[in-house]
């Protein structure tokens, strides 16, 4: 696949003119969007930058990390803090991504998110308050592995990292999840399936697909 070389501002300038134009497929008044990457690859910045540019076009935006949607210590690490196939299938509250964050942005839904859940380091609920979407604003949602769980996105954005790059800008303290990102790159494909992909092996010079 051809990648053209861009700039992270260029970038999210040119993924909020998408937007603009993002007509929900379930027929609601509320675009969903996915920043999906590994950790290292940093999607909650390119999310950050892609809500500043809809926002300076005059567009209400919702940026939601799926970590602050993480199961408690007890369920995540039940089978160990390095179990892979934990980290992959059950670390993610998925049920409450559906309920608090997608069920609320359904056509006739009121449109009540709430931004995060649980906080992981402190292992209790975050207690935060609901945030009003209005019509027309949108959900950059930003994460791992996030392509694999059927969210109704309307537009799917996957940051890559090539499998040195992943090694190299991992802690030494998270190698243990490669795996698992090897995993989810053979079956779910996301430089494959993605609307949109961005290579940042470079973090100084992205490239995309346009």
């Amino acid at each position: 696949m051809r990648l053209e070389a861009i700039t992270w501002d260029r970038l999210a300038d040119r993924l909020a003119d998408r937007i603009l134009d993002l007509k929900p497929g379930d027929g609601g008044g509320r675009p969903r969007v996915a920043l999906d990457g590994a950790p290292a690859a940093r999607p909650g910045d390119l999310a950050e930058r892609v809500g500043e540019a809809l926002r300076v076009r005059g567009r209400p935006a919702l940026t939601v990390g799926t970590d602050g949607f993480l199961r408690p210590a007890s369920v995540r690490l039940e089978y160990g803090h390095r179990d892979v196939d934990s980290f992959y299938d059950g670390w993610s509250d998925t049920g409450a991504l559906w309920r608090e964050v997608f069920g609320p942005l359904e056509p006739g839904g009121d449109g009540r998110v709430l931004p995060d859940l649980w906080d992981p380091v402190a292992d209790r609920a975050t207690r935060s308050p609901y945030v009003q979407l209005p019509v027309g604003g949108v959900l950059l949602l930003h994460g791992p592995l996030l392509l694999r769980h059927w969210f109704p996105f309307d537009l799917t954005v996957h940051v890559l990292l090539s499998p040195g790059a992943l090694r190299r800008r991992t802690s030494e303290a998270e190698h243990w999840t490669l795996p698992a990102f090897d995993r989810y790159d053979r079956e779910t494909d996301p430089s494959g399936t993605a609307d949109v992909l961005v290579r940042a092996d470079d973090p100084r010079h992205p490239a995309w697909n346009g």
